[in-house]
């Protein structure tokens, strides 16, 4: 049955890629024959006029529809990771539209596209949905893995390259910056597989956020090395001097730091500006949340500094703040069309990479394709166990070897590597350096992206705790605020006092001015923020419900009444039992019915808190109200 289910998809996404293209080929055709000045009346087709618009949603129907497809079968999705099947999937497309003699523009996939179009939805999303707290609690694993890894695995794997080149083991000769610019290339990670696996299996945050957090900021260090070296090669080994390197060193910095310095601004810009929003203008709130950080990104690239650091910059840190302006409505639509619009470039993206496997013009040197995949295997273990040593010395909570592990297994390559390879200038080695590339893609989203999963099972790695209560949450705030002012008394500064000094900033100053929860606020304001906590507190019933229900097998019986003696004195049990029924039998309706619409992910998600346990939400929900009619009310 599994083999038949994956027949079918790969035979609805071939037929559904050779009607695409027959469309494309009968209409084309029709047009060029209506071309002609019509002697009679005859119905036309402007398919000029929709040429463009027509090829992109077609792309991305398709796309979608495959990955759709390859997850029908469960043990089969689970085997193969999404990105080696779309890779797949373009690899035939790329056979058929060969064999079909379709015009490659057809299928062609620039690389400004790829920068001003796709990348930054992938990047917003990863920096819009990265966990604050869990990354600043390990900025400096995180920082020293992106920029100093990255530098020490550019530069060894440029060395070794370069002088395997002059010892003439390769076919194509190459000058040290044309090296050292693929190097930058390759160095580019993509996590989309190993955070899948680690999201499934509820890996702990620590491991998470460290491999995450330094393949987002890694990509951006990577593109910023490659901007550099390729204007080290404009320049020409020849012409440079000792102030250019020092000014190229310097630059890399300025770089990075220009791109969060505009992060931060149209961060700033944005809550602001959702300040004012009103609940007769809500509608527009997520309008800004996408305009701003994109504009980030553009502004960054005009002003040629980091616009990769720009945009996850800018969602990172308004987020916060824009969650406190908008309305719960406008907070679900953003975080679904958000992963929507992501998810539809990943998958765009690799399905382009199998196309481009077959219809760029390659240049195989199978020596130069095996010395740059083993140099990237050992030079990251080398950076990630070098580093992780002089990390634990320093910290509390030290890296194991089977982090270590996964932190160097996990640096597989994907879409920001192809995109700078396909954006490469035109040179000698440059049909060399793109071959090389999508087999260093190939090999990691394949093999590497397949072992992840049993990987992670054998190796059993530390799970994340259960959900906290809400009573945790309340006492881990006050053990920070504890440990903040021992560390004042004893006159040490740590992570504790600086993270205490920034919340009383942040709270003093910041969200005063950046959201209209403060004191002072207006009247529509209020209300957001009274429907907010009306949700939490329900979410919060509900919860401790579930939780109930589920270790004891049914509701309690009976309830301790906490309801003080003096002001219960005066009121009716029954007459309150009845109005707490009524209502709680309004919620379970309300409940219900979105489950039967599939939203009940809306119910979990918002800005308060997120930890309602979604698995058993669906599977208890059903019992509930039994449940709850037994719970005898004060």
């Amino acid at each position: 049955m599994a083999h038949q289910r994956n027949t079918f998809s790969c035979g609805f996404v071939l037929v559904a890629s050779i009607i695409v293209i027959s469309i494309h080929q009968t209409v084309a055709n029709a047009a060029s024959e209506t071309s002609d000045k019509p002697k009679h009346f005859q119905w036309n087709f402007n398919w000029s006029y929709v040429e463009a618009t027509y090829i992109v949603t077609c792309w991305i129907l398709l796309s979608s529809v495959a990955k759709i497809v390859f997850n029908v079968n469960k043990k089969f999705g689970e085997t193969l990771p999404d990105t080696a099947c779309l890779v797949g999937i373009g690899l035939l497309l790329g056979l058929l539209l060969t064999k079909c003699h379709v015009n490659k523009e057809f299928y062609k996939l620039d690389s400004t596209v790829f920068f001003l179009y796709l990348l930054p939805p992938i990047v917003f999303d990863a920096g819009y949905f990265m966990p604050n707290r869990a990354l600043f609690e390990n900025l400096d694993s995180v920082a020293l893995f992106a920029l100093v890894g990255t530098l020490f695995n550019t530069a060894a794997i440029g060395t070794t390259l370069y002088f395997c080149g002059l010892a003439g083991i390769f076919s194509v000769q190459f000058n040290l910056f044309e090296i050292l610019l693929f190097a930058a290339t390759i160095s580019a990670t993509d996590p989309v597989t190993v955070i899948a696996v680690f999201q499934e299996t509820n890996v702990n945050e620590h491991l998470f956020v460290n491999v995450f957090g330094e393949a987002l900021f890694n990509d951006g260090a990577a593109i910023v090395l490659y901007s550099l070296f390729l204007q080290f090669g404009q320049i020409g080994v020849e012409n440079m001097h000792v102030s250019d390197y020092l000014l190229g060193g310097a630059s890399f910095f300025l770089v990075a730091g220009g791109g969060v310095v505009v992060g931060l601004v149209f961060a700033f810009i944005a809550s602001f500006t959702t300040r004012f929003i009103t609940p007769s203008t809500t509608i527009v709130g997520p309008i800004f949340v996408f305009l701003f950080p994109y504009l980030s990104y553009l502004t960054a690239e005009l002003c040629s500094v980091s616009s990769m650091y720009a945009i996850v910059i800018c969602g990172m840190f308004m987020k916060e703040y824009i969650k406190c302006n908008i309305s719960h409505e406008s907070i679900v639509s953003v975080k679904y069309v958000t992963k929507m619009i992501a998810q539809c470039s990943e998958t765009v993206v690799f399905v382009f990479l199998g196309l481009s496997a077959v219809t760029l013009h390659h240049h195989w040197d199978i020596y130069f394709v095996l010395i740059t995949i083993s140099g990237c295997v050992v030079f990251r273990t080398i950076a990630v166990t070098t580093l992780s040593a002089i990390l634990n010395r320093f910290r509390k909570r030290p890296l194991t070897a089977v982090d270590q592990f996964m932190l160097a297994y996990g640096g597989l390559r994907g879409a920001i590597g192809f995109g700078l390879a396909l954006s490469i200038p035109a040179f000698g080695a440059k049909n060399m350096f793109v071959t090389t590339t999508m087999a260093l893609i190939f090999f990691t989203a394949v093999l590497q992206g397949i072992t992840i999963r049993p990987l992670v099972r054998y190796l059993k790695l530390e799970r994340s705790d259960d959900d906290d209560t809400i009573i945790e949450k309340v006492y881990s705030c006050y053990v920070d605020s504890v440990l903040a002012c021992i560390e004042g008394v004893v006159g040490q500064k740590g992570a504790n006092t600086f993270r205490q000094k920034y919340e009383n900033f942040n709270l003093r100053f910041l969200r005063r001015i950046l959201t209209n929860n403060a004191p002072g606020q207006t009247f529509a304001s209020s209300v957001i923020q009274s429907e907010n906590l009306i949700r939490c507190c329900v979410k919060i019933a509900i919860k401790e419900t579930l939780e109930k229900f589920s270790e004891k097998g049914t509701a309690p019986q009976n309830t301790t009444e906490t309801v003080p003696h003096p002001i219960n004195a005066g009121i009716d049990a029954v007459e309150m039992e009845t109005i707490f029924s009524s209502i709680l039998d309004k919620k379970i309706e309300t409940v219900t019915n979105q489950l039967e619409q599939n939203t009940y992910e809306d119910i979990a998600d918002d800005c308060y808190t997120g930890d309602v346990v979604r698995k058993e939400f669906k599977s208890r929900t059903q019992s509930l109200p039994t449940a709850l009619d037994n719970v005898s009310m004060p």
